[in-house]
Formats: structure tokens, C-alpha cells, sequence
């Protein structure tokens, strides 16, 4: 199914991008090819995923498939586009932390690392939410550990950070229309994970380039 495009999504991309009133921001580095890769980016709005996949080129968006709550996007209309028109990758949120035993916790990381690793298969890539949950707006909390077991589980994969800004204000939590606002959206310098780099350093590192992205001031 990879590189086909779901007839509805060239229609949810354009009113995505009208809505959050989205301008977009490449770095340098960027560049529309069939490189795998994970966009990593802050989490502040259900919009989130939606807009950075609308904001792809159409070629790279028909390769891209986001990570979602399975809990939330596994019923009703929410799960049809989800399944169909965007690919979603759907996970178990809260699945360590359910977990009886520190045993049964790895298990269950190791199984969510696989699913994803699985997903991008050959030519696909990912977007993800390494905070794990909603935040603010204001800051950028603590990645979780996922991304750096990704990423040595697939180390061809870029990892590209992403900054998405003002999409709180859009879509609040608890919200469910939309209010017309300019958002901005900016996309980093591709990065890897560095020879014998340390779990802590790396995820440091990668929040770090995210919040990098904001514009005017860095944010902490």
C-alpha cells in the first residue's frame, strides 16, 4: 500500500493547511527523495500529526505514515482515516506502564519498537511524538525512550526534527473545532544517532534540536 494516496487525502491535507493557516519552513538539509525517515516533533494539539503530514511534498507524504494513540483513533470516522487515508501506525499507549513486571514492561517496549520498525519497512517513513502525551505550547518535556531504540533499531532511517507552533491555540485540548490561526511549522537539519552516543545524550540532543527550531528564542 505504500505510495498510494487515499483519494480524501489530497482534500484533508489542502483544508488542514487552510485551517491551522500553516507556513512551512525547510531547512537546508531537506530535500524531497525516497530517503526514509522519522520527523520527530513537539506535541501540543490533535492537529499535529495532520498538519506536518499535510505540510509534506505530495510524493513524500504518500510515504509517510504517522503514530497515534490506537485508543484514540481506533473508532468510528477517526479509525477510516486513520486506516485509510493517512496509514496511521496505531500503538498502545501506556502499555509498559500497565505492564505487571519490569519484565513484562521491556516486553512490551521491545514489541512497540518492532511495530514500528516493522511499519517503515522498505521505502516508508514515520512521524512520531516523543513527549509521549500533550504538552502546553509553552515547553517541550522530556523525550521518551522510543526514539533512541528506533533509531538504533533502524539507524537508515534520517531522523528529522520538527517544531510545530501555535497549534494549541488552534485546537485546544478538550476542543473539537478548529479556530482559524497562522501556525508555523518548521522542519530541522536531518541528524543520527552518534557512534557510541548514550541514550540520555542522544535524547538530549534530539529534544534539543527541536526546541532549536522555535523562532525568536529557544525554548526550554
Amino acid at each position: 500500500m505504500s505510495g498510494r494516496v487515499h483519494p480524501l487525502a489530497g482534500i484533508i491535507a489542502a483544508f488542514a493547511r487552510a485551517v491551522s493557516g500553516v507556513q512551512v519552513r525547510w531547512s537546508d538539509g531537506f530535500s524531497e527523495t525516497a530517503q526514509q525517515r522519522i520527523y520527530f516533533a513537539n506535541h501540543t494539539s490533535h492537529l499535529d500529526f495532520v498538519v506536518l503530514w499535510s505540510a509534506l511534498p505530495a510524493d513524500v507524504r504518500a510515504r509517510t505514515r504517522p503514530v497515534a494513540a490506537k485508543d484514540y483513533w481506533e473508532s468510528g470516522v477517526k479509525a477510516y482515516l486513520a486506516q485509510n487515508v493517512f496509514r496511521a501506525v496505531l500503538v498502545q499507549r501506556g502499555a509498559a506502564a500497565q505492564a505487571e513486571s519490569e519484565e513484562e514492561a521491556r516486553a512490551a517496549g521491545r514489541a512497540t519498537i518492532e511495530q514500528l520498525a516493522e511499519a517503515l519497512g522498505e521505502t516508508d517513513s514515520l512521524i512520531l511524538f516523543p513527549e509521549g502525551t500533550r504538552g502546553t505550547g509553552e515547553s517541550v518535556a522530556p523525550f521518551r525512550s522510543g526514539l533512541f531504540h528506533l533509531a538504533k533499531r533502524r539507524p537508515d532511517a534520517e531522523l528529522v526534527p520538527v517544531y510545530l507552533e501555535n497549534l494549541n491555540r488552534i485546537l485546544p485540548k478538550g476542543e473539537f473545532l478548529p479556530v482559524p490561526l497562522i501556525s508555523v511549522l518548521t522542519f530541522g537539519a536531518p541528524m543520527l544517532v552518534e557512534e557510541s552516543e548514550s541514550k540520555e545524550a542522544f535524547l538530549e540532543r534530539a529534544r534539543a534540536a527541536v526546541c532549536g527550531l522555535r523562532r525568536g528564542e529557544n525554548a526550554q
